[in-house]
């Protein structure tokens, strides 16, 4: 029998949370005032497929750790739940560079870390149960 991994869950509700933040937060103060700026219609609907597509890949890896953490699909895929741990990781990176190198702080890589280390903690849990 499956056991829940309370870290994968905690890490997919977090991530959750951070999906309906980047929908909601991020098309109300980002998307929106793009799409009424100067930019030519290309370029817009670019940016708005790649934003779209963050998106999408917030929902997803919801998804899976949220169904890992409960014993559930994707429990015993080390590889993709590692994956996921790391893209979060790596999703703080332009923010905690861009900060730096704009002089201006951005906050959205503190939504990441947390599922980004939750998820790692939930991965030694899987490793120390198998």
């Amino acid at each position: 029998m499956k056991t829940k991994n309370t870290f994968l869950i905690i890490a997919g509700v977090l991530n959750l949370l951070t999906f309906f933040v980047h929908l909601i937060g991020g098309q109300i103060d980002l998307v929106n005032p793009m799409i009424n700026t100067s930019l030519s219609i290309a370029k817009s609907s670019q940016l708005v497929g790649a934003w779209n597509m963050v998106t999408i890949t917030l929902l997803a890896t919801s998804f899976v750790l949220i169904l890992a953490g409960f014993g559930k699909k994707y429990s015993t895929n080390r590889e993709l739940i590692k994956f996921v741990g790391y893209l979060n990781f790596a999703f703080c990176l332009p923010f905690i560079i861009a900060s730096f190198y704009y002089n201006s702080f951005a906050p959205q890589w503190i939504l990441f870390l947390p599922i980004g280390i939750f998820t790692i903690i939930g991965l030694q849990k899987i490793k120390k149960n198998a």
